[in-house]
C-alpha cells in the first residue's frame, strides 16, 4: 500500500496537480487523471492502483506535451513520436499519444507537409532546401510530390537576394559568396543563372564549381 501525503490545492503553471507519496517521491499529475481516480490527501493505493496510476500519468504527459509541441510547430507523426521520446515520454506512450492526435484529427501528415512547403516558399527557398525540410520533419517520402507539385523556380527571390547582397560593381568574389548562399538555399545553378541573365550579369564568368 502506498498513501497519499499531500495534493496540491491548484495546478503548476504546465497545469499539474503536485502529488507527494508517503515515501516523499512525487508525482506530477493532470487534473483528469485527478479526477479519474478520485484522489485526496490520505487516501492509500494498493500496488495494483499505484501501477494504473503511474501508466495512466504516462499515458497523460504523452498526450499533453503531444498537443503543445503541435501547437507550437508543424510536426509529422514520425516527428512526433521521435521528440516525445526525445522529451522522456516512454516509446509506446509516444506512439499511443500520436495514435490519439491523430484519431483526434489534429495530426495530418499530408497538411503538415504541405504547410512546411508553403513556409519555404515564404521564405524565398529553393526546391532542394524544402526537400530538406521534409525529410527534417520525417515526412514519409510517398506524401513528397504532391506537397512540392509546382513548386515556383523563384527567380524574383532569388534576383531580390542578389540585389541585397551585391552592390553597383561587386568583385569576383563577392558575387561567389552570393551565389554559395543561393545554392545553400536550395536553388538550382540554372535558377542562379536565369536570375543574373534577367539582371544583366554574365553567369559565364562564374562557372558552377
Amino acid at each position: 500500500m502506498m498513501r497519499i501525503k499531500s495534493l496540491a490545492a491548484s495546478p503548476d503553471r504546465a497545469g499539474r496537480y503536485r502529488v507527494v507519496l508517503e515515501d516523499d517521491s512525487v508525482l506530477r499529475l493532470y487534473r483528469q487523471t485527478v479526477e479519474d481516480f478520485g484522489l485526496y490527501a490520505g487516501m492509500e493505493l494498493s500496488d495494483e492502483q499505484m501501477q494504473m496510476l503511474q501508466t495512466a500519468a504516462g499515458e497523460m504527459s504523452a498526450k499533453m506535451r503531444a498537443v503543445r509541441i503541435v501547437a507550437a510547430s508543424s510536426v509529422s507523426k514520425r516527428d512526433l513520436e521521435h521528440r516525445l521520446i526525445q522529451k522522456g515520454e516512454d516509446p509506446e506512450q509516444a506512439k499511443a499519444a500520436v495514435d490519439w492526435m491523430s484519431d483526434m484529427s489534429l495530426l495530418d501528415d499530408g497538411k503538415t507537409a504541405q504547410q512546411i512547403v508553403s513556409r519555404c516558399i515564404s521564405k524565398g527557398y529553393g526546391l532542394s532546401r524544402a526537400k530538406q525540410a521534409l525529410y527534417e520533419k520525417r515526412i514519409p517520402r510517398e506524401l513528397w510530390d504532391a506537397a512540392l507539385e509546382g513548386y515556383p523556380e523563384q527567380i524574383d527571390k532569388i534576383m531580390d537576394f542578389l540585389e541585397s547582397r551585391l552592390g553597383d560593381a561587386p568583385s569576383d568574389q563577392e558575387v561567389k559568396r552570393a551565389i554559395d548562399a543561393l545554392l545553400r538555399r536550395g536553388h538550382s545553378y540554372g535558377s542562379i543563372r536565369r536570375a543574373m541573365q534577367e539582371m544583366t550579369m554574365d553567369p559565364k564568368e562564374y562557372p558552377e564549381d
